[in-house]
């Protein structure tokens, strides 16, 4: 089993939670919520995020840097979701992922769809146990619980997170089902073959590696159990020597806390070398060149593509002048000292992820949707 987190650490982390959030993660306002973090723990969190990236173009970037980026993914990654998680809530829904659309389909009921297509295609059970990797707040597991009947147990390293994806299913009446735990998914400590299932989306991209999340995941899983994931990827048409490519894949990765994404093709190396048996690879954004509602919509501004009249005002929200707008009113509330210092920059830095999430979506060099389902050997 690899080395877990120590006990020090976790006070460090729960310590630094309370710091910076207060009790805001018990508070449904996430708007609000962006703007009473402590300034001083605020400050913090930007420093320690925004170090990775700072004075680093993509012109710049040498394999040193993105090194230094994996050897620190678990404080990126935390400290990523510390600034963005209101964010997220805010302006997108508490499915911190990306979906297929179907003409007539409501923004959230898609959501729901592709979380319902992934337990379908694993073939989640009532009754089983199944880990939830990298959980944010809740919204998948919460969804896929009231779907198939099984009890997911969450697994966030952002105490934040965990706190307010407890809330959630206290809300909705299923803390008897759904539960969350504080942990590095790079060193569970759960013990070998615990779990009927397993599943990620869109949440094992922030691993260092992708056979290393593979591998303990492969550990944590009953013999015959079953591994799905949504995975963020470069396509093959990927070529890093391309500077506009390399430029695209930075700007997804520091607008949304990434330290290393890899290509399709190492991902599916990393999981045969995990121990798994591949039953099912496909990307489905793909299936998206033959639909007229891209994966990327939402981001891309173009209202044009809004199913349902209730969904208007989160997309709007998503659009280039709604970005910019909320964004705006946030930089001025720093600016009268009413939201902490390195406000602005975040919702900067996630302005710019996105952008480049819709850049890649349309020259085909990125997919937040590359299906793979796996199987655990029996013996």
């Amino acid at each position: 089993m690899a080395a877990t987190l120590e006990p020090q650490d976790l006070k460090r982390d729960a310590e630094f939670k309370r710091a910076l959030h207060g009790k805001t993660g018990q508070d449904s306002n996430s708007f609000m919520n962006i703007i009473r973090k402590n300034k001083d723990a605020q400050k913090v969190a930007v420093d320690e995020y925004f170090k990775h990236w700072d004075n680093k173009a993509a012109m710049d970037e040498t394999t040193g840097t993105r090194e230094q980026r994996r050897k620190e993914y678990a404080t990126l990654t935390r400290q990523y979701y510390n600034l963005a998680t209101d964010f997220y809530e805010y302006g997108w829904a508490q499915s911190f992922h990306f979906c297929r659309f179907s003409k007539g389909e409501a923004f959230k009921q898609a959501l729901a769809r592709h979380e319902h297509y992934l337990a379908l295609k694993m073939g989640i059970q009532e009754g089983q146990h199944v880990l939830d990797v990298g959980c944010g707040v809740g919204g998948p597991a919460r969804e896929i619980t009231k779907f198939t009947g099984c009890n997911v147990l969450g697994l966030n390293n952002n105490d934040y997170q965990v706190e307010r994806g407890t809330l959630y299913a206290q809300k909705e009446g299923l803390r008897d089902q759904v539960d969350f735990v504080k942990g590095d998914f790079m060193q569970m400590t759960f013990p070998d073959n615990s779990f009927d299932a397993v599943y990620a989306i869109e949440a094992t991209v922030h691993a260092p590696s992708l056979e290393g999340i593979y591998s303990e995941i492969f550990r944590v899983l009953k013999p015959g159990g079953v591994f799905g994931v949504y995975e963020w990827l470069m396509t093959e048409n990927y070529n890093n020597d391309d500077l506009r490519h390399r430029a695209i894949r930075l700007g997804i990765e520091q607008g949304n806390g990434i330290s290393n994404m890899e290509k399709i093709s190492v991902a599916l190396e990393a999981v045969k070398k995990a121990g798994f048996d591949l039953e099912v690879n496909e990307d489905l954004a793909e299936r998206d060149h033959n639909n007229e509602l891209p994966w990327y919509w939402p981001l891309s501004g173009n209202l044009r593509y809004i199913q349902s009249i209730w969904d208007l005002p989160t997309l709007i929200r998503m659009t280039h002048i709604g970005r910019g707008l909320a964004h705006k009113f946030v930089g001025a509330l720093e600016m009268m000292g009413v939201a902490p210092k390195g406000s602005q920059k975040t919702a900067d830095s996630l302005a710019e992820g996105a952008d480049c999430l819709v850049a890649g979506g349309k020259e085909q060099l990125f997919t937040p949707m590359y299906l793979m389902v796996a199987r655990k050997p029996k013996a």
